[in-house]
This record gives C-alpha cells, structure tokens and sequence, in this order.
C-alpha cells in the first residue's frame, strides 16, 4: 500500500478542526471560529490563499512574515526537490556541509563589513538564545538589556527578553539579569549601561508589536553607547530582515554596524526551519577558541541540506525579483495612501513603517456618538477596535490582516515582498470602505462591534 500525502489530504482537509479541537490547541480553534476565520483553504500560490470553494484573499500576514518572497515559490520548491532527490550527505556531523558554507557567504554579502561569521540554528528564538549565550561567553558579563514591548521569541532565554507580559506569566522564574528600558530612550540606554556589566542591548530596529519606528538618531547612538561601555549591540533582524522594510536589512536605514544580527522566518522562503546569527570574527573565535570546544554550541538539524538549500534559492529569488525595492515602493505607497485618509476619519490616528512592515493606528475620535462607541470597546476589551477592522477586511474584502499585539489599537500588514499595484489598489479601497464604515452609528459594522464587546465581558467574567 503506497503513502500519499495528497491523498490525506484530500480525505482530511475538513477535518482539521476536530483534529485540533482532540489533539492540539482547541483554544485556537475557538478563536478561528469566534472572530469568522474558519476556512478551510486548498492552495496557496504568492501573495494568495485560495478556499474549498476557489474564493482568493490577500495574504497580509504572510505566516507573521515568513514568506516574504511569497507562497510555493517554484524556484524555492526546485531546489528543495533537488536536495531531497540528488541522494546527498546530510547532517553527516563529524564533516563540514557545503551548502551551509555557500549559504553563509551570501549572507554575509549583504551585512555590514565588520560581521565575517555565520552561526547557523532552526529558528528565530535559537537565533536569540544564541545570541545571549555568545554575549556572555565573550563579555565575561551576566546582564542583558532589552526594551518594553519587544518580541525576541518564546524560549526561556528569549523570554526573558520579551517586553508583553503575557507571554511571560507563569513561565517563572526566567533568566536572571534580564531588564527593560523603553524603546527609542537614549537616556535610559546609557544609564542601564553605565556600570558596564551589561554583556549585550538586544533591539528590533522597528519594533514588531506595534511597528514602533524609532527616532533618526537612536540607533547610532545605540552603537556608540554600546561601544563606549564595552557593551554587545545585538539587531533582532527575525522580522525586520531580509527586505522587510525597503533595505534589506533594518539597520541599512541608519547606517550602523551592530556586532550581531539575529535573523530567520523569511530566509527559507517559509519552507523549513532555519535560523542564524551573523557576527563578527572575534565573537566567533571566543566562543568556539579550542578544537575542544568546536561543538560547544550548536543543534542538530541547522544546517541541513534542504534549510541550506532554501536559503540560497530564497537569496536568488529576492535580487533576480528586485523585492527590496519593490517593498520600498509598493509599501510606502500604501503608508502614504492610508496616511491621506486620516483628514476625513477621525478614528483613523496614522500609518507608518517602513517598506512592507507597516502599522494602522486608531485612536479616540472628537465626536460625542464616536466616542461613546469607542469607549464602549475600550472597556470591554482595550484594542478590540482593531478586530472591527480586520474581521471585515477579512469577510468583505477577502483580505487577511492581524492586530498588531495585546491591547493595542493597531492594525499590522505584514505582507509579502510581491504586492502588485493591483494588490495595493485593493487594500487602499478595503481599508477606505471598512474605516468609513465605522463611522456610521447605528451600522452593521457596530453589531459586529457590541458582538465582539459582549464575547470579551463574558471570558473576563470566565
């Protein structure tokens, strides 16, 4: 009897649900069926997610970012079908692999001079712990600083860098010497240092939640802070890298030399787990100093072939398509788009980002009937504002788009580095029609809101 997993698929497509609901995370699948985003969806191809019944939507999300070059990328899906069919060594151990080799030499084509290593790992969490343990190995120091509201995953160790607390709550007690200063405080930055016995500032250049862009001046001033006090600079490139923002790394906007970079979703054009840190030649020879300490860090599956593979054809695909720039234009059109509607809707505060890493934010209107229906959401549940946009984006315009993080009045795209102009034409006039939408008082729009209020006062009761 032959194993296909067209067939399973085919048999179990709409069964996904109950599986989740017996064996995995019910509580997602309550979320999914609560907010209207239940689908059962068949292909993906670019930019598009296509249902059982052939409906297209927009992937804003682009699986939080890691398919940047867009979904099934047949030069991606080419390369991974020659490493599993060319019948080659993998994962050997006691040998040094070529493709991890190749890969580490593009990377590093396009990170600042000064970073001449690679370490390679699994994920963007691995990239992070990698990162604390590589600090505190060559600093000699314990402490490691970070900033309110920043996301560097969900292990332990990055854990204890993560700003929202609750991802933290009962986890503890998690890494000691950890702290937080806020994001884009140069003040804060200097006096968290000053005693140097912080080992390494671990910072996304834009923050993820909430896409926080911080001032012209910060981040080179990151650099000399850290430099001045023999600190580690650290740039959580997880989400921002690779041609996120319009550079291909974040840090391009400013022009400074961090003395690692952490990166991975988008790397492997989504396919496969893969990880890495980039850093600079004297971080990885005290690390790995002796033949005795050559495996000293490292993890079994990260530089296997097919990771390695759809790495160097993800680097390929993003200079042959001009994603970069393409993020830089299409998205900063979109932000200027959004921007010019914010005279006409009160609720709408601003856009901003950069490229294709791009925030909406919605605050307090003027007007009496406005600001009694806000209030009313606010007291339910803080930020659930957001869900009256992204649901009808979602069920009218077919587009799919996220809350920005917990609590926040902020809608985040996230989209592929493909968008077309078609595709920002759409998701101009989605927004213009949902946001006028809310303006309107009694609508349908609002039912869906007093919904969402009445479902948020209930789990809290709960």
């Amino acid at each position: 009897m032959s194993f296909s997993i067209a067939e399973l698929f085919s048999q179990h497509s709409t069964d996904k649900f109950e599986l989740h609901e017996q064996h995995l995370n019910n509580q997602m699948v309550r979320v999914l069926k609560t907010i209207g985003y239940d689908r059962h969806y068949k292909k993906a191809v670019g930019q598009y997610l296509y249902d059982q019944d052939g409906t297209e939507y927009l992937d804003l999300l682009s699986g939080f970012g890691v398919f940047a070059i867009g979904r099934n990328h047949p030069t991606v899906v080419k390369a991974l079908n020659e490493s599993l069919t060319l019948e080659l060594p993998n994962l050997v151990q006691l040998d040094v692999s070529v493709l991890s080799g190749l890969l580490a030499k593009e990377i590093l084509k396009t990170t600042p001079d000064n970073l001449t290593k690679m370490f390679f790992c699994n994920s963007g969490t691995e990239s992070v712990e990698a990162a604390i343990k590589f600090a505190r190995y060559v600093t000699k120091r314990e402490k490691i600083v970070y900033c309110e509201h920043g996301y560097h995953g969900l292990t332990m160790g990055s854990l204890s860098l993560n700003g929202e607390e609750i991802f933290r709550e009962g986890f503890g007690p998690l890494l000691p010497g950890c702290s937080a200063i806020p994001f884009n405080d140069l003040e804060a930055l200097e006096k968290a240092l000053s005693n140097k016995d912080v080992a390494a500032f671990i910072v996304e250049p834009i923050q993820g939640k909430g896409v926080n862009v911080p001032d012209d001046n910060y981040l080179p001033e990151v650099e000399r802070l850290c430099k001045k006090y023999g600190t580690l600079f650290v740039a959580d490139e997880v989400q921002t890298g690779l041609g996120r923002t319009g550079k291909f790394w974040a840090i391009d906007h400013w022009n400074v030399k961090p003395d690692m970079i952490c990166m991975a979703k988008a790397l492997s054009g989504g396919f496969i787990p893969v990880g890495a840190v980039a850093m600079t030649a004297k971080i990885m020879d005290t690390v790995f100093n002796r033949m005795d300490r050559a495996v000293v860090h490292g993890s079994t599956f990260s530089k296997n072939n097919a990771a390695m593979a759809a790495g160097l054809a993800t680097l390929h695909v993003m200079k042959a398509e001009n994603l970069v720039e393409n993020s830089d234009k299409v998205g900063t059109d979109i932000i200027n788009s959004l921007n010019a509607m914010s005279e006409k809707y009160e609720f709408l505060k601003e856009a901003r980002g950069k490229g294709m890493m791009i925030a909406i934010e919605f605050n307090s209107p003027k007007s009496l009937t406005l600001k009694a229906a806000w209030a009313m959401l606010e007291a339910a549940n803080k930020g659930l504002f957001c869900q009256m946009i992204t649901i009808p984006l979602f069920k009218e315009h077919h587009i799919l788009s996220q809350v920005a993080g917990h609590g926040m009045n902020v809608v985040k795209l996230l989209p592929p580095l493909t968008l077309t102009q078609k595709d920002r034409d759409h998701i101009v006039t989605a927004f213009d029609k949902v946001i006028a939408d809310t303006h309107q008082i009694p609508g349908s729009i609002w039912d869906l809101g007093k919904n969402l209020a009445s479902h948020a006062m209930k789990n809290k009761k709960g």
